[in-house]
């Protein structure tokens, strides 16, 4: 390979690197042209499968601040650039593997550390973060809802303690400090019902805050 083009090539690896959520390294021998089509098909179009010369990824890698053994990059090797969730990528190499034993992932980039094989397919049987988001929506929606079921009642019962009419006008008026004595009640109760929503809407932002892993 002349120089230039090796250049070209390390240069292009080392954005590839660098702008990738997660990187993915495999070894294709013996998967035949046809399974390697279906292998990018099934990653999707937001991971770029490359087949790689590890003498230049080793290179780019360093270039990209990448630790990668050289004990990796050895053997037909392919790298998996995921632009897009790295937990369905590494779902979707498992799923591909399973049908195809031939392909072997061998390690990995996530979160700039690297992860070994095993790490990878626990990443694939995590739920993927749209799955997480949709759980989390749906648990912070059924809170809100009885929040505001509770509201209702306090609002019920605030009105149904209150005077139907005004006094006459030949009434002689009240002291003002009745009045705020019966506004206590009142002040403890929506404290109560304050407390009741804090616990209900607690659980689904405590779940949204903790991490997967």
């Amino acid at each position: 390979m002349a120089r230039p083009v090796k250049e070209a090539a390390v240069a292009e690896l080392t954005e590839d690197f660098k702008s990738a959520n997660a990187t993915y390294l495999t070894e294709y021998r013996g998967l035949t042209v046809t399974s390697m089509k279906e292998l990018r098909r099934s990653l999707g179009s937001d991971t770029k499968y490359s087949v790689v010369k590890n003498t230049l990824t080793k290179i780019a890698a360093k270039n990209a601040g990448v630790e990668i053994s050289d004990d990796l990059l050895v053997g037909p090797s392919a790298l998996a650039f995921i632009k897009g969730d790295p937990i369905d990528a590494a779902r979707n190499l498992k799923n591909f593997q399973k049908e195809n034993p031939l392909l072997v992932v061998k390690g990995g980039i996530y979160e700039g550390k690297f992860v070994t094989t095993a790490e990878i397919m626990q990443l694939a049987d995590l739920e993927s973060r749209e799955v997480l988001l949709a759980k989390l929506a749906g648990a912070m929606k059924g809170s809100l809802a009885k929040a505001a079921r509770i509201f209702d009642a306090l609002r019920i019962k605030m009105e149904a303690g209150a005077p139907v009419a005004a006094a006459p006008a030949a009434v002689v008026e009240a002291p003002a400090a009745p009045a705020v004595e019966e506004a206590a009640p009142a002040a403890e109760a929506v404290a109560e019902v304050t407390e009741e929503v804090v616990a209900e809407v607690a659980p689904a932002t405590d779940a949204a805050e903790t991490p997967a892993e």
